[in-house]
């Protein structure tokens, strides 16, 4: 995800936001803290697919996939990824065979013939067996690259070949406001929260995702809302108020944890491993969004 135009977010007056655990905490402590929620397992993680020198496009082998899951599922009950092609299906079919539930999903684009291909590879996984929500389309509204009618039909597509299986889309939480008849077509809302990349200082940034979350929800109507991407990066260039720094990123991760935790939320952390091919679209910092490096190692300890 990339940077959305807006106003500099301040703190609300609105009882359901909680303040931020973490400002009394000392380095240490938050250090401590970080490992101990991890170690005792997230609802959710983000799979981050691609080894250093590979990029979208790129095919996916069985022994990178499965390297990469065993890792993640000592951390966490569910795995989410993002495309159905190239290697990609391996994922949620490992993430079985390692007893994780599944978030699946079809990348969606410009290219007709590849939108088959994913909705077919998508469908696929679906009835064997392999996916327990399915996700049509990632940030394609937010790209410009479907139109809201075409994202729709692909919706429904998949809705009627799988009726048994929750179907979503996943974009910025915004636009689950904007854009009533998409989520009306959605049986989950997936929504994206990334205080990062609207500039909002560390010290606001937990309550400003708590704000986004609020507004998918109002948006949903009753319908279930997952917080489908959110993280804080720990290396890179600043974006406005918002630093990337090692503490920064704990403190975010804290947070997220704990208050999901509490209010039964469910969360997709984003995300596991850094990839550098995403420098490309977001700059340095979009290399270091991962828990562990690109050499699979833990980051904070």
């Amino acid at each position: 995800m990339s940077f959305r135009e807006t106003k500099l977010w301040t703190p609300q007056n609105d009882e359901s936001i909680r303040p931020d655990f973490t400002n009394e905490q000392s380095p240490q402590d938050i250090t401590n803290l970080f490992n101990r929620l991890l170690g005792s397992g997230i609802h959710g993680i983000c799979f981050s697919v691609y080894d250093e020198g590979q990029k979208p496009g790129d095919i996916i082998t069985e022994d990178q996939v499965r390297r990469r899951m065993k890792i993640l599922s000592k951390h966490t009950g569910w795995i989410r990824s993002f495309s159905c092609v190239e290697g990609n299906e391996l994922i949620p079919v490992l993430a079985k065979e390692y007893g994780l539930k599944t978030l699946v999903g079809a990348w969606l684009g410009r290219d007709a013939e590849k939108n088959e291909l994913e909705i077919e590879g998508l469908i696929k996984l679906a009835k064997d067996g392999f996916v327990d929500i399915a996700a049509v389309g990632n940030e394609v509204l937010y790209r410009k690259d479907l139109t809201e009618v075409a994202l729709i039909d692909c919706i429904y597509k998949v809705k009627t070949q799988i009726p048994d299986i929750p179907v979503g889309y996943v974009d910025a939480y915004y636009e689950f406001a904007e854009r009533p008849d998409v989520t009306a077509a959605c049986d989950v809302i997936l929504c994206n929260c990334y205080p990062y990349w609207e500039g909002t200082d560390i010290k606001y940034a937990f309550q400003h995702m708590q704000s986004m979350y609020h507004q998918a929800l109002v948006a949903a109507q009753g319908k279930k809302v997952i917080i489908s991407e959110t993280g804080w990066p720990n290396k890179g260039e600043s974006f406005r108020l918002a630093d990337p720094t090692n503490q920064n990123a704990m403190k975010y991760f804290i947070n997220t944890q704990l208050w999901a935790g509490e209010n039964d939320i469910e969360v997709f952390y984003f995300s596991s491993f850094d990839e550098s091919w995403k420098k490309a679209s977001e700059g340095e910092v979009g290399a270091y969004w991962g828990i562990w490096d690109s050499n699979e190692r833990l980051k904070f300890q």
